[in-house]
């Protein structure tokens, strides 16, 4: 059963392009069902999460990342009785539009187009959805709901003067109301982006020897966490230890998302979904002081992972690999597939094509064109 606030595929506000809806599956699932066969979701596979794909088999990828967000957001999703299928959709896409090479492509590739109006990944999702994806014999994109649109763009806050040259042009035709919050469905996908991350960069960073269990333990809940493993399985070797330890972390923050989460809307009483946008903060949230002890693992990983002098080498190097093809791609055009080249006498509108094409890479296939071209 739905909660009054959650969305309802029934009385969704429907897609830019009408469409006979199916007989066997809601609005949402069809969805989430495009975003699974989409090109942009299998790149996934192949794209960075913090580690390069060829660094090691074991290390999440952009596309294992996306899936355990998934599984995490249908959990919160169905504890609070929203819609489970919008929820999933969201947090499938959430990525798409990264760049290879994390976010550190998304840094270069954002300084290489500041005069062109700048680039993000969730801009880039949104623009892949709506009309980067060519498979549909009736329309450009994936022709999804204005839910899950809504979501796609606003899951992480109002957007409201971000990136207005891909927002503006879409919104002349479909308006997302940029300017308030996503449903509680967006909501909970953009957290249990917060979640997966913090638990597995932490189980990623241990597996790549950045850092040891002596070190994380000095930090608030995990420490607890390896304490509580310790006391009822003294003898377990250091694989489990690490593993109940983590899954242990994992289940307290989901707990806490939804308890505060229980306690907000609550307090709220909202009638419908749009209550929930309407409102002046987001409902789906971490309590305070879980809050600041997550800030202090962000901050370790942050300068113990992320900026780490052996991932700092391989920023560098993938840094030079876009900010290379961005150049050549500029100057030579003609090296860009057919379908991709827009109007050479528009700058704007060539910076916007190679960006797309850049983004749309996997790891690999931008090494290997950079070795092709570059070298």
């Amino acid at each position: 059963m739905l909660a009054a606030y959650a969305c309802d595929p029934k009385s969704s506000r429907g897609r830019l392009h009408l469409e006979a809806e199916s007989e066997h599956r809601s609005a949402f699932q069809r969805d989430r069902d495009r975003i699974i066969h989409s090109t942009a979701f299998r790149r996934l596979m192949h794209k960075t999460q913090v580690f390069v794909a060829h660094e090691g088999d074991l290390f999440r990828t952009r596309l294992t990342h996306t899936i355990e967000v998934g599984q995490v957001a249908r959990t919160i999703a169905s504890v609070l009785g929203l819609n489970i299928e919008l929820t999933e959709a969201v947090a499938l896409a959430h990525d798409l539009g990264h760049t290879p090479f994390g976010h550190n492509g998304e840094d270069v590739l954002s300084s290489c187009m500041a005069p062109y109006g700048g680039f993000d990944h969730n801009a880039q999702a949104l623009k892949i959805v709506t009309s980067l994806e060519r498979h549909y014999a009736a329309f450009d994109g994936l022709n999804l709901t204005w839910e899950t649109l809504e979501a796609i763009a606003k899951h992480n806050g109002p957007v409201t003067g971000k990136l207005p040259f891909l927002f503006d042009n879409y919104n002349k035709n479909h308006d997302l109301e940029l300017g308030t919050y996503a449903s509680a469905e967006a909501q909970s996908a953009a957290i249990a982006d917060d979640i997966a991350y913090n638990n597995h960069d932490l189980d990623d960073g241990l597996r790549a020897g950045l850092f040891t269990v002596d070190d994380i333990i000095q930090l608030p809940l995990v420490g607890t966490c390896f304490q509580e493993v310790d006391t009822k399985y003294p003898e377990l070797d250091p694989a489990r230890r690490r593993h109940e330890a983590l899954r242990r972390v994992f289940g307290i923050m989901v707990q806490d998302v939804v308890a505060q989460s229980q306690a907000r809307i609550a307090a709220l009483a909202p009638k419908s979904a749009q209550d929930i946008r309407n409102h002046s903060a987001p409902v789906i949230q971490f309590s305070d002081d879980l809050f600041e002890q997550l800030k202090e693992i962000r901050n370790f990983l942050f300068t113990r992972m992320y900026r780490h002098k052996d991932v700092n080498e391989m920023r560098q190097r993938t840094g030079i690999v876009v900010r290379d093809l961005f150049k050549l791609y500029m100057e030579t055009p003609k090296l860009l597939p057919e379908h991709r080249r827009p109007s050479m006498a528009d700058k704007t509108a060539q910076a916007r094509a190679v960006a797309d094409y850049i983004a749309g890479m996997t790891d690999n296939f931008a090494f290997q064109e950079h070795q092709k071209h570059c070298a």
